[in-house]
């Protein structure tokens, strides 16, 4: 088989919170050694490509640049602008996301915002539930980052961003409409920052949910690694199969698929 093109997910992949995984480290070198085509694409919204850079150095993982990068924030910046230009939006979750909204035009308010936009935060509180479901109530479009109930951190799982969505649907009744994975639209946008065909590409994600039904129905080969949330246990729960199972990235070499 010709070499493939690789989009890889980032949390339970190559890292679990601030824990590189094993073999990780190798399975970039061996990118770059082989000139592999690929890009990181993670449903974190919290931080910026920049942060993501400085990330995989503090982890030893040099040379990457901002655009090996594509994040839920930059997907969801990149729709929005094109379905409202120069909109408005009330934004719960981290740095990441509002700084991708005001490159694409977008400004911050809460005054009659275009969108509600939710992503992962710490920091959430009933008053940010409120004001989120008085905007939503009042016509503001409900936009959700990424429907990740948990994130795979060291030593287990955090609650994710669908958790805060779940909140806001039980209050407004409305359902959210989600840019990043398993919405094949920002498998899309990864593909075309790449320059490639899907069917030459590959998606590398440790979700069957988000990862591998995304990549598949993006036209893309999949790859499941055991590593994050998934076992083998897992795949079977699903009426759709991975191309490829691997337990880390590790165990992946570029020139073998």
């Amino acid at each position: 088989m010709a070499q493939l093109n690789i989009i890889s997910d980032m949390d339970g992949v190559i890292y679990r919170g601030r824990e590189l995984i094993p073999g990780a480290k190798e399975f970039v070198a061996r990118l770059v050694e082989t000139q592999t085509r690929f890009l990181f694409l993670t449903n974190n919204s919290g931080q910026t490509a920049l942060d993501l850079v400085r990330k995989m150095e503090t982890m030893g993982i040099n040379g990457l640049k901002e655009e090996n990068f594509i994040t839920a924030a930059m997907a969801t910046a990149i729709f929005l602008s094109t379905q409202h230009p120069h909109g408005s939006a009330y934004v719960i979750g981290g740095a990441g996301l509002s700084s991708e909204l005001y490159k694409r035009g977008f400004s911050i308010t809460e005054n009659r915002p275009d969108y509600v936009v939710v992503g992962k935060t710490t920091g959430f509180t009933y008053e940010m539930l409120s004001k989120a479901s008085r905007f939503i109530s009042g016509g503001a479009k409900f936009i959700g980052t990424n429907p990740d109930m948990i994130d795979p951190v060291e030593g287990g799982f955090e609650p994710a961003a669908g958790v805060l969505l779940s909140a806001i649907e039980a209050a407004t009744g409305k359902k959210p409409y989600i840019v990043g994975k398993p919405n094949s639209l920002m498998m899309m946008i990864a593909r075309k920052q790449l320059g490639v065909h899907s069917e030459d590409t590959v998606m590398i994600g440790d979700r069957m949910d988000t990862d591998i039904v995304g990549g598949m129905e993006a036209g893309m080969k999949t790859c499941l690694v055991l590593s994050g949330v998934s076992s083998r246990k897992t795949i079977e729960e699903f009426p759709y199969r991975p191309d490829y199972v691997f337990d880390t990235v590790g165990d992946i070499d570029p020139h073998q698929w």
